[in-house]
């Protein structure tokens, strides 16, 4: 099974949504909230990920990106095999 981050904050609803897929696929992450005005997480986030929002997802440690690169990976049927689960 794959090592899955998140990045999330607040009244995110992407966040919301890249939660309860990951959820609905019985997949278990560890996640890290960072606060709407914490400039100094966005821009760490920036530099681990190469954007400032949220959410932002890795997986064994490579970024994918966020809500619609994860949401894309699962229409697309490669979800599964990039979480180990298929």
């Amino acid at each position: 099974m794959a090592r899955v981050h998140i990045y999330t904050s607040d009244a995110c609803g992407f966040c919301s949504r890249t939660k309860a897929l990951l959820n609905s696929k019985d997949i278990q992450y560890t996640e890290t909230h960072i606060g709407l005005t914490d400039i100094d997480a966005r821009r760490a986030l920036a530099e681990l990920t190469g954007r400032f929002t949220v959410p932002q997802i890795l997986i064994d440690d490579q970024p994918i990106g966020g809500w619609d690169e994860l949401s894309a990976l699962e229409r697309q049927g490669r979800l599964d095999h990039l979480l180990g689960s298929a």
